[in-house]
């Protein structure tokens, strides 16, 4: 895996923001049925919310789709990013495209489908 673990799941508490990308990213899932859903918020605060996209012609997780969502509204930066997921982690190519738009050490917070923090990464 590219990424990093920078703290335990449990050891920190939260920063508003970042619980608010949780929310963002949990409530997407939810509402669109899709297995993943994720938030950005890119340098400025503005947040990016998306889900798996699953076309016949068009495969993306919901982080890469996040991510292409505040390139194409003009962000330049990432300051953070969640997923909730079934999946125990963020995909290397989900890391990777947090890390080309917010650069190394951008944190990424996987959490679980109930808005359990699995693992705070780096990109």
């Amino acid at each position: 895996m590219l990424g990093a673990m920078t703290t335990p799941a449990q050891d920190a508490p939260l920063d508003p923001e970042d619980q608010k990308l949780i929310t963002l990213a949990r409530s997407t899932r939810a509402r669109n049925g899709v297995p993943e859903g994720a938030a950005v918020r890119d340098e400025t605060g503005r947040t990016y919310v998306a889900g798996t996209v699953a076309l016949d012609s068009l495969k993306l997780s919901a982080l890469r789709t996040a991510v292409a969502m505040a390139v194409a509204s003009g962000a330049s930066s990432l300051e953070a990013a969640a997923v909730v997921t079934a999946a125990g982690t963020a995909a290397d190519a989900d890391l990777s495209a947090v890390r080309d738009l917010g650069g190394e050490g951008t944190p990424v917070l996987v959490a679980a489908p109930d808005a359990t923090v699995r693992a705070r990464l780096t990109a």
